[in-house]
């Protein structure tokens, strides 16, 4: 029975992968490594909560390896830790995919619906979407407690969040902002400032350029230009930049001098001369519109880029233009309501939205002769993030947090933060620095509800918990299955200031305080005592079995060590732990943050389910694999864009068989053989080695270094590009050198192999988990009796000392070995031919490795010397360069290059008739001194000659060479065993092949070697 499970020629990664798992499962290999790492030092980390709105795409799948692969390596090293997952359960993410199941398009058809059946629905597709993430992250290879998970919208996370906002209000930071803000018609609600950035399509909006007559200036207008039209009822004023020229065109329009520079103008007049102007609105006749008297503004920020530098103002429809009527007390008039429709004192706008509009208004405006110019303009333009409808400015009443008395506190907290790439703390700093007040309300329905009760006597009441709310409450408690609407809605309590019943406010809070407060109410932060499924109450009563830990807990386990999000979570979930932490503690949550960007399709363009050029994580992991996968992601630098698909996952896969295929060289010569490994030989070889051996041993050691000091600093581009170097190494290095050690059973060769395959297994693990597992079984667990069942089992393999002597020997060995290659291929001979001399020069730590080099070029002897004296330079000056630098002394420069009087400084200058020249300034070509019978190649100070002439003998090992190749590919097609024994007939012409008739039968394995009266070799099994 052999050693090793026999490997086929390339890996079904998808059938290896479901092995592996059903095995971990069977054997419970995740619990028993919780167990063992039990009680030993504490890695706290962090999970941000995924949607539980969708299946995974595969960009979820980039963030889930990143964290699984820490976790496991920090396990590996004997940590304990929480292994604690996420699920965001609340918001509108989740009621637009509950919208769209149901058909509903409008906040008027939720509440014909019903809320409460919306909110049950909307519980609904949490539990199947997190189940369905659960399992797909479990096929990823993410070890986690998936029995222990939580949710956004239990009551116990929400009663956290309550004590936040209660915090906030004692600290005087909250308060009601009535603003214009940035509005999702569809959604119905406002949007914050951090849910903006990045959320910006390529729009094409109409461009308007529209005439205001000024009143007592007969045939004079002021010009204003706009792209949004719907807006243009709602105007009240017009702003112009005083100390910008205006003039006044012959047609009788105003416009900015600066934007019409080629024009004709009749008067010219600083802008601060126009100020004070009355004019004409474009619909004074809208009952909107009674009494406004439309004038002139002067507004210093007016551009002078775009448009005619007289700007139209709508204070009810741009944030910008609602300051300025605070700065010149302008009247505000909000045109449409939360669904983004026009109200009904607009007249023939009423009940249209401000799409809807566009047409009449144009319409409207070209009838009255006051439409100058209509087009059309493409333009970056806001969408909510949620369901891509264009934005709308409107007025609203919203809840914020004043953020200035914080804002030091954050960034101070940011401070002690280690970011992975560090140039991302200075992103958050910046991000903190502007950043707005927090609009922390929504209109929405399935969501955080705001905790505030205000009073008509002035005050507001804020509930902090539960408890209080019972204890305060004056209706609705017996009806209150959980802390949502409507439930929520008909609880009444008791003011604290007079006593009088009052209701919460209809809004629920941003979904970014559901996640940013984890860190407190996961780990039971002021919590006195321990409560079994304490997460299992409101929406997660059934569905997360986690408990409520106590606060010695939250002191052991915060803040986290670690915590991994892509980039965009800066100004979301790290902004909002970070601030919900600082107001609760003064301290940052998280003490390292490991961050990425976007994954884009393997074109560079974005992914988007309507383009058709989305992936599935469930289709990627089927397609692909998932140690594929976590290659890409973990190969990527963080810091760049993702291209990912499927041309490169194949890339992949062809870069893995070099590992399979070496581990499979191992298994079939050890098989053959009947090599059986120790698992001692892990922690230090017992056995005589050879110096290529050492060199091997030495090299896995570095491995083992190298990986660990990647991982330690959260980098794995640093593990991969360690790892694929280690094993070009092992296969195009060792074991091509040592090959014909394996076929004559050197059991020092087997155990160097076994011992370096198997270490570096455990160092990718965490990378590979099942590539690694599966190695693992068949080179380790199942021949070794006293071996872990698990890679995982097995602690983290620690780096022995490292021979960097020997190491640097060798690396200087390839790289003659590589330049020599390169010599040989100039000359156009093949690299099976042998040669007569190869000289080295600037290589001195390999001259104990001549005869390597030797049998690896195929040259009959190496020497270390002067290289250079078998090379002949030619230099020319390089006239493009120096014939402007030179002039007149060009041809006596030539003339000495020509004739080698010139000599080189130690940095490669030419000294020439009184010139230094650098080397980019000289065309340098280099042959041998006999013409073609030397080839030559040079870098990074090290130089090769080789002598291409060949003789007899030579010319005869060339063909024996080229025999022995053709002869084993036929034993390859003809489908033999590696071991089997074969009768060889060569034709009677290759007779003076004879005396070589031992080494052809050696290469080939046959038992006799005749010759005949064929045309081709031939070859039977003997």
């Amino acid at each position: 029975m052999p050693v090793f499970r026999p490997l086929p020629s390339v890996p079904d990664h998808d059938a290896l992968e479901l092995e592996v798992l059903e095995r971990w499962k069977r054997e419970g290999t995740f619990d028993e490594l919780r167990a063992r790492n039990s009680g030993g030092p504490t890695f706290s980390f962090m999970d941000g909560p995924i949607t539980a709105n969708n299946p995974m795409a595969a960009h979820h799948c980039w963030g889930r390896t990143l964290k699984d692969v820490f976790q496991r390596y920090k396990a590996m090293r004997g940590f304990d830790q929480r292994y604690q997952n996420g699920f965001d359960c609340q918001g509108l993410w989740v009621e637009v995919g509950v919208e769209r199941d149901l058909g509903l398009n409008s906040k008027k058809e939720i509440e014909e619906y019903g809320l409460a059946e919306f909110a049950e629905r909307c519980k609904e597709r949490v539990a199947q979407y997190g189940e369905v993430i659960t399992e797909q992250s479990k096929r990823l290879g993410m070890w986690m407690d998936w029995d222990n998970d939580y949710y956004t919208f239990s009551d116990t996370n929400i009663e956290y969040i309550w004590r936040f906002l209660e915090r906030v209000h004692d600290n005087g930071w909250l308060y009601v902002g009535h603003r214009s803000v940035e509005w999702c018609p569809r959604c119905g609600t406002s949007l914050s400032q951090h849910e903006l950035i990045n959320s910006y399509e390529e729009l094409t909006h109409p461009s308007l350029y529209v005439r205001f007559p000024l009143r007592d200036r007969e045939g004079e207008s002021l010009v204003v230009w706009t792209t949004t039209p719907w807006t243009l009822p709602a105007n009240v004023a017009a702003a112009v930049k005083p100390d910008a020229e205006y003039g006044l065109r012959a047609s009788g329009d105003w416009v900015a001098v600066a934007r019409y520079p080629e024009d004709e103008f009749v008067r010219r007049a600083r802008g601060e001369e126009l100020v004070g102007l009355e004019y004409e609105g474009p619909f004074d006749e809208l009952p909107a519109q009674a009494g406004i008297v439309h004038r002139v503004i002067p507004w210093d920020d007016v551009t002078l880029e775009d448009g005619t530098g007289i700007v139209h103002i709508a204070p009810g429809a741009g944030a910008e233009d609602f300051e300025l009527s605070k700065v010149h007390d302008l009247p505000v008039l909000a045109p449409i309501d939360e669904a983004g429709r026009f109200y009904g004192d607009y007249g023939e706008f009423e009940g249209r939205s401000t799409e809807e509009v566009e047409k009449p208004v144009v319409v409207e405006l070209e009838r009255r002769g006051r439409l100058v110019e209509h087009g059309s303009i493409t333009h970056r333009y806001p969408v909510c993030w949620r369901c891509a409808t264009p934005l709308v400015f409107r007025i609203a009443d919203d809840w914020l947090i004043s953020c200035d008395e914080i804002r030091d506190q954050m960034l101070a907290a940011n401070a002690t933060v280690e970011w992975t790439p560090a140039f991302y703390s200075k992103r958050m700093d910046d991000w903190l620095r502007n950043m707005g007040d927090w609009n922390i309300s929504r209109r929405r329905y399935f969501g955080l509800p705001l905790p505030f009760y205000p009073c008509a006597c002035g005050r507001l009441n804020v509930v902090g918990s539960l408890d209080e709310l019972r204890e305060r409450a004056t209706a609705g408690l017996v009806q209150l299955q959980e802390l949502h609407r409507p439930w929520i809605d008909e609880v009444t309590i008791r003011c604290d200031s007079c006593g009088e019943d009052v209701r919460r406010v209809p809004e629920v809070g941003d979904a970014w305080l559901d996640a940013g407060i984890v860190p407190f109410s996961t780990l039971g932060w002021e919590n006195d005592e321990w409560v079994e499924g304490g997460h299992a109450t409101g929406a997660a009563r059934g569905l997360s079995g986690a408990d409520l830990p106590d606060h010695a807990y939250w002191e052991k386990w915060f803040p986290a060590d670690w915590v991994s999000e892509m980039r965009e979570q800066i100004r979301l979930w790290f902004y909002s732990q970070s601030f919900m932490s600082v107001t609760l503690t003064g301290r940052s949550p998280y003490n390292a943050v490991l961050t990425y960007e976007k994954l884009l399709d393997e074109t560079g363009r974005e992914m988007h389910r309507s383009w058709g050029n989305s992936i599935d994580a469930a289709e990627a992991l089927d397609s692909m694999g998932a140690d594929v996968m976590r290659w890409m992601f973990c190969e990527q630098v963080p810091s760049q864009n993702l291209k990912f698909g499927y041309g490169p996952a194949n890339e992949i896969k062809r870069r893995l068989l070099t590992l399979w295929n070496s581990v499979a060289f191992l298994v079939t010569y050890a098989n053959i053989e009947s090599f059986r490994p120790r698992y001692a030989d892990l922690a230090g070889l017992d056995a005589e080695l050879k110096p290529l051996d050492r060199w091997l041993v030495a090299r896995t050691q570095q491995l083992l270094r190298e990986a660990e000091q990647e991982y330690e600093r959260y980098w794995t581009p640093g593990v991969v590009r360690a790892f694929d170097a280690f094993v070009d190494d092992l296969s195009n290095w060792y074991i091509r050198r040592s090959r014909r050690r394996f076929y004559s059973d050197d059991d020092a060769a087997f155990r160097t192999l076994w011992h370096a395959v198997a270490q570096a297994s455990r160092a990718i693990a965490p990378v590979l988990p099942f590539l690694a597992e599966h190695l693992w079984q068949n080179l380790v667990a199942d021949p070794c009796d006293d071996a872990p069942r698990s890679v995982f089992l097995a602690p983290w393999p620690e780096a022995g000392e490292v021979d960097e002597q020997l190491l640097a020997e060798v690396a200087a060995v390839r790289r003659v070995v590589e330049l020599g290659r390169q010599a040989r291929s100039t000359s156009g001979i093949k690299l099976r031919q042998p040669l007569r001399r190869l000289v080295v020069e600037g290589a001195p730590s390999a001259e104990g490795h001549a005869e390597e080099i030797a049998e690896e070029l195929r040259v009959k002897e190496v020497t270390f010397g002067d290289a250079k004296s078998f090379v002949r330079f030619r230099v020319k000056p390089d006239l493009r360069k120096l014939g402007p630098k030179l002039g007149p002394e060009l041809p006596k420069v030539r003339s000495a290059l020509e004739t080698f009087d010139f000599e080189q400084d130690d940095e490669g200058n030419f000294l020439v008739a009184g010139h230094t020249l650098s080397q980019d300034e000289v065309l340098i070509d280099k042959t041998g001194p006999a013409g073609a019978e030397w080839a030559h190649a040079q870098d990074d100070g090290v130089t090769v000659a080789v002598d291409t002439r060949l003789d007899p003998e030579l010319e005869l090992e060339g063909r024996v060479y080229d025999l022995i190749h053709r002869l084993n590919s036929m034993r390859k097609d003809a489908g033999l065993e590696l071991t089997d024994r074969v009768r060889v007939t060569l034709p009677k012409s290759c007779a003076e092949l004879e005396r070589h008739r031992e080494w052809i039968a050696r290469e080939v394995l046959a038992v006799e070697i005749r010759f005949g009266d064929v045309h081709q070799p031939q070859l039977e099994q003997a």
